[in-house]
């Protein structure tokens, strides 16, 4: 039986538009940038591409870098529209309620937007409703610009639905304070929370209850019964053990290991039913958990900047020392020695693709 490959996700090249405008109204031209990362004219208007996460995060740091400016994060959100989330965006563009598009927004992620750490939520009460994006620590100069661009794009993207500008009743972010941190202030009506639990913010009753002057009941209908059929097509998984894989990504942190039982409870299946069906599959729930942290392992080490004690970390291994005895066994490398291989393969890859311009995504 062969297993499933196990990435760290991707989403839409809708996510690009932000990025490339937000250059452009800091002074810069975007287009070598994107050209160098392989998102020409041609590849941004190619239905349904996507973009892997670490690329991005690449993509994202060297515009940082480009600009001069740790906030970019900020001026993408605040460029973000609905439409650049695709079939979703476009979907919650005609949600009767900001609320209704926001829930509609975060329910359909999937199709915008992958990855294993886990998805966004809409969480709603009688007071109003967290929307909340999901922990991608450890934090660093690759992938704080995600969260933000995230936090501040939902409220921009809703703030558009409705004409209205609006606030978040609070906004708590997971990082600690950066240097620009007195730019998150008018997104909030209340002070910023930093060095918070999660990344969410909180919106109101009366917020919640905005109209969308644009709505259509019937063209409303149509696209969520369209979002309901792709969604079936992405997330159809074909056995158990792909099922358990997509379980024990967001699982895996902390430094501790899932274990059989908690993965049976949330499939809601007895441990014994669930070792019973694994192995009519022909395997175990060790080998899941073993293959998975090995496919994890190699994705970071190769695609991120992360150390080894954090990928450990994120891996569930008690140390870094665990970790690295368990990459040996895996591989026959050390991480550092993987890290090495796999860099020399990617400057020979770019060097071979440079006079064709074909760069992969």
């Amino acid at each position: 039986m062969s297993r499933p490959r196990v990435r760290l996700g991707d989403l839409s090249v809708g996510f690009v538009q932000p990025l490339a405008e937000a250059i452009q109204g800091l002074g810069h031209d975007p287009q070598p940038l994107l050209r160098r990362y392989g998102l020409d004219e041609t590849r941004l208007a190619e239905a349904g591409a996507r973009l892997s996460i670490p690329r991005y995060m690449h993509l994202g740091h060297a515009a940082i870098a480009l600009c001069g400016e740790p906030a970019l994060g900020l001026h993408m959100g605040r460029l973000s529209r609905l439409a650049q989330a695709g079939l979703a965006g476009v979907t919650a563009a005609q949600a009767p309620t900001l609320g209704e598009a926001a829930r509609t927004l975060l329910r359909f992620e999937p199709l915008y937007a992958a990855n294993y750490r886990g998805h966004s939520s809409f969480q709603e009460d009688a007071q109003g409703a967290w929307l909340r994006f999901y922990s991608i620590s450890p934090y660093n100069a690759y992938n704080r610009f995600v969260v933000d661009s995230l936090l501040t794009g939902w409220l921009a993207q809703l703030a558009a639905l409705t004409d209205t500008p609006i606030q978040a009743e609070r906004l708590e972010i997971e990082f600690e304070a950066p240097g620009y941190a007195a730019q998150y202030q008018p997104l909030c009506s209340t002070a910023v929370q930093f060095g918070a639990s999660g990344n969410r913010l909180r919106l109101g009753r009366a917020t919640l209850e905005l109209a969308n002057p644009q709505h259509c009941p019937s063209t409303w209908q149509h696209l969520l019964q369209l979002c309901e059929t792709h969604m079936l097509q992405r997330t159809r998984v074909r056995s158990l053990g792909e099922r358990i894989t997509h379980l024990l990504g967001p699982l895996l942190n902390g430094g501790r290991e899932p274990g059989l039982e908690e993965v049976a409870l949330r499939l809601q299946l007895p441990a014994w039913t669930l070792r019973r069906k694994l192995a009519e599959e022909g395997t175990r729930f060790r080998d899941l958990l073993n293959d998975t942290r090995r496919d994890l392992a190699e994705a970071y080490i190769r695609d991120t900047e992360l150390s080894f004690g954090e990928i450990a970390y994120l891996l569930g291994f008690a140390s870094a020392e665990a970790f690295q005895r368990a990459f040996k066994r895996w591989t026959g490398l050390t991480p550092g020695g993987f890290r090495r291989s796999q860099r020399q393969v990617g400057q020979s890859s770019v060097a071979s693709s440079a006079g064709s311009g074909v760069s992969s995504s």
